[in-house]
């Protein structure tokens, strides 16, 4: 069973910055794949990014790209930096994994509880 814990998230004013951090339990096939995705209450799971262990990126939403950036620090590990954060960017942000990257992040395997971030204007 692979746990994941993010860390990172809180409470900023529009145009801060956050670095997200998810470590998984444990290094393997089933953290090949790791990711994010964000959620709000009444509202579809979006799907931001994910990495493989060689850093391959996929993004879901081109117009994300400019202000997120995901990174891998090694095999348990990853990061979801986010720049100019705006109000509609507040959402719980939810960091995922699995053995493949082919498959959707808001599907992966597993997920952690997740990290709140919250902009105000």
């Amino acid at each position: 069973q692979v746990q994941l814990v993010e860390s990172g998230g809180g409470s900023v004013q529009a145009g801060g910055s956050l670095r997200l951090s998810c470590v998984a339990s444990v290094i393997g096939y089933s953290t090949y794949c790791m990711g994010w995705f964000r959620q709000v209450p009444g509202k579809e799971r979006e799907g931001i990014a994910a990495i493989t262990r060689g850093g391959g990126i996929i993004f879901y939403v081109d117009s994300l790209k400019g202000r997120f950036t995901i990174s891998r620090a090694n095999a348990n590990t990853i990061y979801l930096q986010i720049n100019n954060l705006k109000p509609e960017d507040t959402a719980m942000y939810v960091c995922a994994a699995g053995p493949s990257c082919s498959a959707d992040v808001r599907g992966l395997n597993y997920r952690g509880q997740g990290t709140q971030v919250t902009v105000s204007s």
